[in-house]
């Protein structure tokens, strides 16, 4: 650790931003100060969208689902997921 870094109270997000976006961590610390760290309960977070799809699909979905014991929005969440990463 080179020298200690002191963080001060921001009065709110945008002076906290500012501040973190003006500050060159190298001043402070040495690559080894790192330690690796996981955060296996991290969630990403989700959004709720309104899409339009035909009745007769949004059913076939839901029969599927079913089939396979989960959630019809789990399903279509995978589809989507399958579909946006087998087309680059």
């Amino acid at each position: 650790m080179k020298k200690k870094l002191n963080v001060p109270k921001f009065k709110n997000e945008d002076e906290e931003r500012e501040f973190w976006y003006k500050l060159d961590l190298s001043e402070y610390f040495e690559p080894s100060d790192f330690v690796p760290v996981s955060f296996p309960n991290l969630k990403p977070t989700s959004r709720p969208i309104s899409i339009r799809i035909p009745e007769y699909l949004l059913n076939r979905l839901k029969e599927k689902a079913n089939e396979l014991n989960i959630p019809y929005q789990s399903l279509i969440k995978t589809y989507i997921h399958k579909g946006v990463l087998s087309h680059p």
